[in-house]
């Protein structure tokens, strides 16, 4: 005579055998899915930099690497801001029409705060990186004397004024790019975000 058939072990069988099905299978997943995110290095490259420019004099500058990539912030003194609108004539986009920046950067000082500047420094002709060169020619006689300084690309010569407006007569064909921006504090600039994120609730 047959034992009779014990449901209540079967069922518990084969709920732990399907438990343990599903946790090995997700197990198996995880390292598969989690590849396709980016790494924590991959995402600290494309996070936002804060800047502390409290100590930032007149005609000053500091550079922060975001995404890999030189990022000057120039305190520009009155002087620099005032050749900005002198220099139309000898600059090939000077109403930066054909550049790649912000709404808010769409003015002569190409700026949400004209006295703090702030560009990638990469040169629009081969992503060299161009230097400031804030006052002018007298520190680079072998430049042309209708530069009055700015950036200037010493791999091949580009020359960039305060405003980073690419001057006719050089290799690179663009103005520099303006990232996206803003001003946490009046102390702290941060790059890589137009405006602070919400707060959660």
């Amino acid at each position: 005579m047959a034992e009779p058939v014990n449901t209540d072990r079967r069922r518990l069988l084969i709920g732990a055998v399907g438990v343990t099905g599903v946790f090995g299978v997700a197990a198996a997943a995880y390292p598969f899915i989690s590849s396709w995110q980016p790494s924590a290095r991959a995402k600290a490259l494309g996070a936002p930099v804060t800047i502390n420019i409290a100590a930032l004099e007149p005609g000053g500058t500091v550079m922060v690497l975001w995404r890999g990539r030189p990022v000057y912030v120039v305190r520009r003194t009155p002087e620099l801001l005032a050749r900005l609108a002198k220099l139309a004539d000898e600059l090939v986009d000077p109403q930066s029409l054909a550049s790649r920046q912000p709404e808010y950067a769409h003015n002569l000082a190409r700026a949400r705060d004209p006295e703090y500047f702030v560009v990638e420094g990469v040169c629009t002709h081969l992503s060299c990186a161009p230097a400031p060169q804030l006052s002018g020619p007298s520190r680079r006689p072998e430049i042309v004397a209708v530069w009055p300084g700015g950036f200037f690309c010493a791999c091949h010569g580009s020359m960039y004024d305060a405003a980073g407006r690419v001057f006719k007569g050089v290799p690179a064909p663009a103005n520099l790019p303006i990232p996206q921006y803003y001003f946490k504090t009046p102390a702290e600039l941060v790059v890589g975000l137009d405006e602070a994120p919400p707060r959660s609730a």
